[in-house]
């Protein structure tokens, strides 16, 4: 091993190290990235492939985008962290920026996805007993089942998927899980009186892109404004222009009471996530009862703000729902019996497989990343496909041709 460390690393020594010294909590497909541009990477040995991931929608705005780069180190030369013990001169430029944007009264700040989540479901818990009035600890929050909101105990606590939850118990209480895409699930749920919030994925990515029946997120919010219950959304993979809009939300116009965002908040430079929404919910939450060392720091204030410029400069948000037509249209023109469905939006899809002999779609991943695309399987049959979404019209031709000849080898 000290052999290995010592001379030029190879793709075979590196996956060596992982295997050896780290947890084996990932799966990963036998290729070692060691450089990124744009839509595309590159292996230790020089190798290209065209990122279709984007480390689950963090990189939208591509990988190492100079803008979000220089933001970071910029900042990072001259402030780092002093914590939220103190005032900083970027903070609350970066709020200001950030509600603006989304149109929300405040920001509580945090950094990675499921600490956003945790501190969005801490303030419908509050909002349900300080500003709905019920009673201390019956609020109830409802769920979808398929979801994925992250990986901490209380998370897992309301997955349905036995590989995230079995054998991490007890679980944390005060969670109801209904069906995904099912109104009369969501209305049944909604009688009860200690229901505060719904969270939901506008689309369910980690699921397989399941995307629901046109109408479903402006019903769902309706019904739970009628009940007096909060909508919040985890847009923290469909957002940031994944889907052809801003939000995903957007394409039922729907505002989130509470809106969970993160990955291709800080563009994939560093972890930054935040939940945003008005005074009367985010203002229940007083000094010293939530918080976080690294949230809201100056280098991830700056970062996000670029990484939101960045979006908007570039219209990502119309590019996405663009090219992810042309996408879906190609996908379903290849002609093989391995696709069964094509499903998505904007450039968040997936293709169902049916295997072939022994083959599924962990062997179709293999064999694009043997062409040069990488992508990854999802629940055994779904393959996710996500590029940056700077992605040009050109290169996604291009990657296209790389999945219908891998899939055209089965």
């Amino acid at each position: 091993m000290d052999n290995i460390i010592s001379n030029q690393l190879t793709s075979k020594g590196a996956m060596a190290l992982e295997d050896q010294y780290g947890a084996h909590n990932y799966h990963p497909l036998p290729v070692v990235i060691a450089k990124g541009k744009g839509a595309k990477v590159w292996d230790v040995e020089g190798k290209e492939y065209f990122d279709f991931l984007s480390a689950y929608s963090a990189v939208n705005q591509g990988h190492c985008h100079p803008k979000i780069v220089n933001a970071l180190i910029g900042q990072a030369q001259k402030l780092t962290l002093v914590s939220r013990a103190f005032y900083t001169d970027t903070l609350g430029l970066y709020e200001k920026y950030i509600t603006d944007y989304f149109g929300y009264d405040k920001i509580l700040p945090m950094n990675t996805g499921a600490e956003a989540d945790e501190t969005a479901l801490k303030l419908c818990r509050r909002w349900a007993y300080d500003v709905k009035g019920i009673e201390h600890d019956k609020a109830k929050i409802i769920v979808c089942a398929d979801n994925f909101h992250g990986r901490t105990i209380t998370i897992i606590s309301m997955s349905t998927d036995p590989e995230s939850k079995a054998g991490f118990g007890p679980y944390t209480p005060g969670f109801e899980v209904i069906p995904y895409n099912d109104l009369d699930a969501l209305d049944k749920a909604l009688e009860d009186p200690n229901v505060a919030g719904f969270l939901v994925e506008p689309i369910q990515g980690e699921a397989g892109v399941m995307v629901p029946d046109e109408g479903y997120i402006s019903k769902a919010y309706k019904m739970c404004h009628e009940k007096n219950v909060l909508f919040i959304a985890d847009e923290v993979q469909t957002g940031i222009a994944r889907t052809g809009k801003l939000l995903a939300c957007d394409h039922e116009g729907v505002h989130p009471d509470i809106l969970i965002l993160g990955k291709a908040l800080s563009g994939g430079v560093y972890p930054v996530s935040a939940v945003l929404a008005n005074d009367e919910i985010i203002l229940t939450i007083k000094p010293g009862q939530h918080g976080s060392t690294f949230g809201g720091n100056p280098i991830a204030a700056k970062v996000a703000v670029a990484a939101l410029e960045v979006v908007k400069e570039e219209n990502l948000a119309a590019r996405a729902e663009r090219l992810g037509k042309i996408f879906r249209e190609e996908m379903k023109k290849i002609d093989t019996e391995m696709i069964e469905l094509v499903r998505g939006k904007g450039l968040l899809n997936a293709i169902v497989i049916k295997p072939k002999g022994n083959k599924t779609a962990w062997d179709v991943c293999l064999k694009m990343a043997e062409n040069g695309l990488l992508a990854k399987p999802t629940h055994d049959h779904i393959i996710r496909f996500a590029p940056p979404l700077v992605i040009t019209e050109e290169q996604l031709m291009e990657a296209i041709g790389i999945i219908k000849k891998s899939l055209l080898t089965f």
